[in-house]
C-alpha cells in the first residue's frame, strides 16, 4: 500500500500528470515551438546565440509551469505580475523574487532592471567602428528615416486595439535591434516581452530575405549599380570624442535613453581611446557571452503557454513584420531621395542599412549593389546608416518610453 501511495504522489506530482490531465496541452504546444525554435537556430542559424537560449528557456518554462499552483516552477508569472505593486496584496519585490522565485525568476531580475540589454548594447559599442558615420554624417538621416516603420507599427497596434505601452513596445520591433526591444518592453509591457523578442530577433535573422524584395521593388537597376566614392579617414581624435559628444547630447535630451546610448559609447570609447584594450576585448567577448546566455534563457522563460498562445501573439508577429518591412521601405525611399539631390551619387541601397542589425544589413546592401555591378563595394558606405540605427533605435525606444512611462 505505500509503495502505491508513493507512486501516486509521484504522478500527482510530475508533469506528465499535468499534460494529461490538467489541460497541459497548451505546454505541449509551446514545447513543439520551442523545438521548432532550436531547430532555427541550429540548423538554419537564425541569429543562433540568442534564439538557442530563448528556444530552451521557453522549454524549461513549459516543462515546469502550469499555472499559478507550480511550486517547483523555474519561473512563476504571479510574482512578476504583482511585482513592485504595493496596493496589491500580493506585493512583491526583488527580495521576495530572490526568496520565492526559481532560478528563471532569478536571472530575469537583470532583464527587468535593464541590465542585460544595457550590457549587450556596451558589447555592441566596443565592436562598432562609428568611422562610417563621422566621415559621412548624412548617414544620420538614412538611420533616423529607418525608424518609420517603429511608428507606423505603433499606430497599426493601437488600432488593433492594444494599450499605448503595448502598442510603443510592439513597434519598436521595426527597429531590428533585439536589446532595445527588450529593454522597452521590460519597462512597458512586460507581459508581451516572450512574443516581441522572438519575433525581434526571428526578422532580424531573416534580413536576407526580407529585405532583398522591397530593394529591388523599391529601386532601378541604374539606381543599384551606382558607385561610391571612397569615404574619408577619419582620424583617431575625432572617434574619442564622438561617443563623448553624442552621448552627452542625446542623454540630455532624451534622458530615459542613458541606460542603452551611455554603455554604447562608453563601449566604443574603449574601443577607440587606445589605453584600454584589455576592457575593450573583454567586453565584447567575455562579458558580452555571458550576458548572452543570461539574457536568452531569461527571455525565453516569459513564454509560458498560458501567457504566449494567444490572438495577441499573432498580431504581434504580423505588426512585426509590418514594422521591419516599413523600416527597410523609409530607408530606402530617403536612399532615392538623396540619390536625387547629389545628382547620382549615392546609392539608394545603403538606405536599407538604416535598420540597426549590425553588421547583416549592411552586408545585405553590399551583396545586392554587387549583383546589379559586381565592381561595387558598397561595405563600408552602408555601415554609417547601419550603425546611425542603432543609435536611432534607441532614441526612439527613450521617445516611446518618455512617453509612455
Amino acid at each position: 500500500m505505500d509503495i502505491l501511495e508513493t507512486l501516486k504522489t509521484l504522478w500527482n506530482d510530475s508533469g506528465f500528470q499535468s499534460f494529461f490531465v490538467n489541460g497541459g496541452w497548451k505546454n505541449l504546444i509551446m514545447i513543439i515551438i520551442s523545438c521548432v525554435l532550436l531547430y532555427l537556430g541550429i540548423k538554419k542559424k537564425f541569429e543562433p546565440l540568442l534564439l538557442v537560449g530563448i528556444a530552451f528557456g521557453c522549454l524549461l518554462v513549459n516543462l515546469s509551469y502550469f499555472g499559478s499552483g507550480s511550486t517547483d516552477a523555474l519561473y512563476h508569472l504571479d510574482l512578476w505580475d504583482n511585482f513592485l505593486n504595493p496596493e496589491h496584496e500580493d506585493y512583491h519585490s526583488y527580495g521576495a523574487i530572490m526568496a520565492h522565485g526559481g532560478l528563471l525568476d532569478i536571472l530575469y531580475i537583470g532583464v527587468k532592471a535593464g541590465i542585460y540589454p544595457s550590457l549587450i548594447f556596451m558589447g555592441v559599442g566596443a565592436m562598432t567602428d562609428f568611422g562610417p558615420l563621422i566621415s559621412n554624417p548624412k548617414s544620420l538621416l538614412l538611420g533616423a528615416a529607418a525608424q518609420m516603420g517603429v511608428f507606423l507599427a505603433f499606430f497599426g497596434a493601437v488600432c488593433l486595439g492594444f494599450t499605448g505601452n503595448e502598442a510603443a513596445s510592439i513597434g519598436i520591433i521595426g527597429g531590428a535591434d533585439g536589446p532595445t526591444a527588450i529593454f522597452l518592453t521590460t519597462r512597458l509591457a512586460p507581459h508581451l516581452l516572450g512574443p516581441i523578442a522572438i519575433a525581434a530577433y526571428s526578422y532580424m535573422a531573416l534580413i536576407p530575405m526580407i529585405q532583398p524584395p522591397l530593394m529591388k521593388l523599391l529601386t532601378t537597376k541604374k539606381e543599384r549599380e551606382v558607385k561610391m566614392e571612397q569615404t574619408r579617414v577619419v582620424s583617431k581624435t575625432e572617434k574619442i570624442i564622438f561617443p563623448i559628444i553624442v552621448a552627452m547630447f542625446v542623454i540630455l535630451l532624451l534622458p530615459s535613453t542613458a541606460p542603452l546610448v551611455g554603455c554604447l559609447m562608453l563601449g566604443n570609447l574603449w574601443r577607440e581611446c587606445g589605453v584600454t584594450e584589455r576592457l575593450s576585448d573583454t567586453v565584447q567577448n567575455a562579458l558580452m557571452n555571458i550576458v548572452t546566455v543570461f539574457l536568452g534563457i531569461s527571455v525565453g522563460a516569459t513564454t509560458a503557454a498560458e501567457r504566449f498562445l494567444s490572438l495577441e501573439t499573432i498580431k504581434i508577429i504580423v505588426l512585426g513584420l509590418t514594422a521591419f518591412c516599413f523600416s527597410t521601405v523609409g530607408g530606402l525611399l530617403v536612399g532615392k531621395i538623396m540619390y536625387k539631390l547629389s545628382g547620382g551619387k549615392i546609392n539608394p541601397l545603403i538606405g536599407s542599412a538604416g535598420v540597426s542589425a549590425v553588421p547583416m544589413a549592411a552586408r545585405v546592401s553590399q551583396m545586392e549593389g554587387q549583383k546589379a555591378n559586381p565592381s561595387n563595394f558598397l561595405l563600408m558606405h552602408a555601415m554609417g546608416p547601419n550603425v546611425a540605427g542603432v543609435i536611432g533605435s534607441a532614441i526612439a525606444a527613450g521617445f516611446l518610453l518618455a512617453v509612455f512611462k
